[in-house]
């Protein structure tokens, strides 16, 4: 087990073991739920799809299954949750908000607690220190 989660230069890079441990939770929470709700739909839907909704799955059950490699390389797949930490960001102040204002809030009421949930878990998870040096900051300037 000791190669696979091979932490060392993750560890120079700055971001502590714990962290990478934390990251690796929330890779395999998304693997197995998302993941188990997106093949499941995509194995037993009847008829055509909806185009959105054919592609909503599919994403889904791809992302999902992406996942999986976070375990071995956790700070490599950060990307992945990111784009999970800005979809469901989007959805909250894109859908949850106006549904709340429109009194229309039952229809979304579900999605919008697991949604919370997931962007306080991406909040406190994500190595945002790596992240903004890896990823956003402008080297050689």
């Amino acid at each position: 087990m000791g190669k696979f989660f091979n932490d060392e230069q993750a560890i120079l890079k700055g971001v502590p073991k714990y962290r990478l441990y934390l990251m690796r939770i929330l890779f395999v929470i998304t693997f197995l739920f998302l993941g188990r709700d997106a093949w499941t739909e995509i194995f037993t839907h009847n008829g055509q799809w909806k185009p959105l909704d054919g592609v909503a799955y599919s994403f889904w059950a791809a992302y999902s299954t992406l996942m999986i490699l976070g375990l071995r390389q956790p700070l490599k797949m950060a990307p992945l949750l990111l784009l999970q930490f800005f979809y469901k960001l989007i959805w909250l102040i894109a859908v949850a908000i106006p549904a709340y204002r429109n009194n229309t809030f039952d229809e979304v009421n579900a999605f919008t607690i697991i949604f919370i949930v997931g962007v306080v878990l991406d909040i406190l998870i994500i190595p945002w220190k790596y992240v903004f040096r890896n990823y956003f900051a402008i080297k050689g300037i």
